[in-house]
């Protein structure tokens, strides 16, 4: 196990066995699953070679945020033609579906995300995509480059196994095709709040909400989870320092926005290495710094964007107060003035932690406990977050690398995901949910 956590990237270097997760356990909650092993055995390989098409053609024709009509299309045939209840045009091209167990029991909700990135993609995979669109007035590549293809597929495939063993289910499972997880286009709403907006939890609150997500630099075969914070939040700032604007040569006549400026993006790292206490992680990063226009003129204005990781909303109400004071301070000793805007944007995803530790079995029981490693919490943001603040949530990372190979990171035009990762996230999301399901009826 220590070779196997020596060759994870450098953010997985601190993951540990799961195995050291579940000791901690009460015994109540180790009793191991696996009544319907063999059963989810067959349904995915009855599908799994349909299902991973399916992820070809995704793949093939990837979909910006709230565009995804081809998609949500394919999703929709799916789900009807297993049975499945369903409704579409859920925050604008959003899909949902119902499937109702043979035995009473409560709900158990599962999210799968569809839309693509505006990223050009350079893989040499056999379905790559060559599809190219407008985005923000530009004609761009399109490229499922985060991975949505595989999260939509696999719950594709969760909704096959699970109608499978519809009759013996203890309760309903709810299909959430999300649209616009990487957000929606300039002037629309969208995504996940959207979803919930319109009334996703109404009258059929889940028990508990699962997701996944893939690292492709993370083993095929592996998932990586945490317990508590699992991805941060993620807020945007914009300050504009206005100064008196003169000739370079005489900057005693003028007040210098740029000196401010500068002075202000060291003095924003002080708020968390002398603000915040050490155990609290935070980034607060200046992306931008716009100003001037000639080598020989001290300009009016400049302004600096960025933005603000964190895990709790606290962190988030102290770095903006913290913000607030320091532009202003800066600003004023400069003789200039400084206005920020801060805005918050998605909040940190909090992995329920009694949720989780009690489906570890589960995941150990469906992959081997081998395959199944406790990591930190990642920087990155998801929307998944507005879910698991409702209802108790747990999203996990999905591994997709081959072995052999080698991927670019989410995001990047390289990034690869093998489809030996289907049936993992498959057999993990349906054991997973038959599993909640008993815990619940009080039957595991």
């Amino acid at each position: 196990m220590q070779k196997r956590i020596e060759s994870l990237p450098a953010r997985l270097q601190l993951l540990i066995p799961a195995a050291c997760a579940v000791l901690l356990l009460p015994a109540s909650a180790l009793a191991q699953p696996g009544r319907f092993d063999e059963r989810i055995s067959r349904a995915i390989a009855g599908c799994e070679a349909s299902i991973i098409d399916i992820r070809h053609q995704i793949h093939a024709n990837p979909e910006l945020g709230n565009r995804e009509f081809e998609t949500a299309a394919m999703v929709a045939g799916h789900l009807a033609s297993l049975g499945i209840e369903v409704k579409t045009g859920v925050a604008h091209t959003g899909v949902v579906g119902i499937l109702r167990g043979g035995r009473p029991g409560p709900m158990v909700a599962i999210r799968a995300d569809m839309d693509a990135l505006p990223v050009t993609e350079e893989t040499d995979l056999p379905f790559r995509s060559t599809k190219r669109t407008t985005y923000n007035d530009m004609e761009v590549g399109v490229m499922h480059a985060c991975g949505h293809d595989i999260h939509t597929s696999v719950l594709m495939g969760v909704a096959t196994v699970l109608t499978d063993l519809k009759e013996e289910l203890a309760g309903s499972v709810l299909f959430i095709f999300q649209p616009a997880e990487e957000g929606a286009p300039a002037g629309e709403s969208g995504g996940a709040s959207l979803m919930l907006e319109e009334g996703l939890f109404e009258g059929i609150e889940p028990v508990a909400v699962f997701a996944l997500h893939i690292d492709p630099q993370v083993p095929a075969g592996d998932i990586v989870y945490s317990i508590g914070p699992a991805l941060a939040a993620s807020d945007g700032f914009s300050i504009t320092v206005t100064g008196k604007q003169t000739h370079a040569a005489r900057p005693h006549t003028g007040v210098d926005p740029i000196v401010m400026a500068s002075q202000l993006v060291l003095a924003l790292q002080t708020i968390t290495s002398r603000t915040l206490d050490p155990l609290d992680s935070c980034v607060v990063t200046v992306g931008m710094f716009h100003g001037g226009e000639r080598s020989n003129i001290i300009p009016e204005n400049v302004r600096l964007t960025g933005t603000v990781r964190s895990y709790s909303d606290a962190v988030r109400d102290t770095v903006e107060q913290r913000m607030t004071e320091i532009v202003e301070g800066i600003a004023t000793a400069g003789g200039g003035t400084g206005e920020l805007t801060y805005s918050r944007g998605l909040p940190p995803t909090i992995n329920d932690p009694d949720l989780v530790r009690s489906m570890i079995p589960t995941l150990q029981a469906a992959l081997g406990a081998e395959h199944v490693i406790e990591g930190p919490p990642w920087m990155a943001s998801e929307d998944f977050s507005y879910y698991a603040r409702l209802v108790p949530g747990f999203i996990f990372f999905l591994g997709t690398l081959k072995e052999g190979t080698v991927s670019g990171d989410l995001h990047n035009p390289g990034m690869r995901a093998d489809d030996s990762a289907v049936p993992v996230g498959i057999r993990a999301l349906s054991n997973l949910v038959i599993d909640r399901l008993l815990l619940e009826g009080g039957e595991r």
